[in-house]
């Protein structure tokens, strides 16, 4: 795919959109410039229409050998996202496509819809050996464009047949249409799923996230999966430092009594692109406290926006990261959120039969 000219004259107030506007890439060689050509023609410039192209990949499991993350594989059935979230650190990832982490990562989306097919096809290898898939872990799986595709839906029945473990992080409340399905797998010890909830309050939650459902609608997301049986963890992700930090505690407790079973949260991280996206949301959103956040963020990061490093790049460090753990550790174990779940099962895995094959006798 290839960037368009969707440039945005400043001072332009998009509907339903996170970033406030769209940067070149780090991989382009000419940054782009909007201005008036001259012609008065009316438009609505506050509409950023949403764009699918559609990608069959050779191999849809992304391996992972970071030693922050605890687990070795993923799926991401779309490219981009539409929720839009301004701190989303995936964004970065749509320089690879020639197109701009900005607005373009939320508004020029890749699907799928291949995607189970070729699951099934690295499963069945002989070489596979099973462990829990991580999906929502970079781009949401169920996104609005989602409800069209059902690209997930037909992973998590593929999975159910296999009886192969699924983890999922999601701020989608279309994750209830399936829970048929989670359910399932649930049963068995095969899945689990993780509600991200960054902030208690409506209009920071609509301003940072602009097509996430609302804080409410995700407690209510917790209570139908735990509900039917999906034990659900509340995510802090992120802790916006100057932000939100100052709701761990609320936003922990609405989780536990929603019915999350478990807690975890990270500090929010600026890689790349994503620093001036979101300093500049700041300045256009919470002029007041801009200064404030940067600055608390960069204490956390080594006085950069963002540091890379193994071990911290989840946390930060230094006296606020620490009060942000400390208050995060004791919240969680006052709530009964700090239990370690066992882990998800492999030792049910078998792919099934293809129609037409033959039942072994051994």
């Amino acid at each position: 795919m290839e960037s368009d000219d969707r440039n945005i004259s400043p001072g332009t107030k998009l509907r339903g959109r996170g970033a406030g506007s769209n940067l070149v890439g780090r991989y382009e060689r000419h940054a782009r410039e909007a201005m008036d050509d001259g012609w008065d023609i009316p438009h609505d410039a506050s509409v950023l229409r949403t764009e699918v192209a559609i990608e069959t990949p050779r191999s849809v499991l992304s391996r992972n050998t970071s030693p922050d993350i605890p687990f070795d594989r993923s799926i991401n059935p779309y490219r981009g996202c539409e929720h839009g979230c301004v701190y989303c650190f995936a964004r970065p990832t749509h320089a690879y496509l020639g197109l701009s982490p900005g607005l373009d990562f939320e508004t020029r989306l890749v699907a799928r819809p291949d995607a189970a097919k070729v699951l099934d096809r690295e499963l069945r290898r002989k070489s596979y050996r099973p462990a829990t898939i991580a999906i929502g872990t970079n781009t949401d799986p169920y996104q609005p464009i989602e409800r069209d595709f059902g690209i997930m839906r037909q992973i998590l029945s593929l999975l159910r047949d296999f009886q192969h473990p699924v983890g999922i992080v999601t701020k989608g409340a279309l994750i209830e249409r399936d829970i048929d399905i989670l359910s399932e797998l649930a049963a068995q010890g095969l899945t689990r799923v993780g509600v991200s909830l960054t902030t208690l309050n409506t209009d920071v939650a609509r301003r940072m996230e602009p097509r996430v459902p609302g804080p409410k609608r995700r407690l209510r997301m917790i209570e139908r999966l735990s509900a039917a049986g999906i034990q659900t963890r509340i995510m802090m992700s992120p802790v916006v430092p100057g932000l939100t930090d100052h709701e761990i505690e609320a936003v922990l407790k609405a989780g536990r009594d929603a019915g999350a079973v478990a807690a975890s949260y990270i500090t929010l991280r600026l890689p790349l692109e994503v620093a001036p996206l979101f300093t500049e949301w700041l300045d256009d959103h919470f002029p007041d406290r801009a200064a404030h956040v940067m600055n608390r963020v960069r204490e956390m990061q080594g006085g950069k926006d963002y540091d890379p490093q193994w071990g911290q790049r989840m946390r930060g460090a230094g006296p606020h990261a620490d009060l942000i753990a400390k208050r995060f550790k004791l919240a969680a174990k006052r709530l009964g959120l700090d239990r370690k779940l066992p882990p998800l099962r492999i030792d049910l895995f078998a792919p099934p039969l293809r129609r037409g094959n033959q039942m072994s006798l051994f």
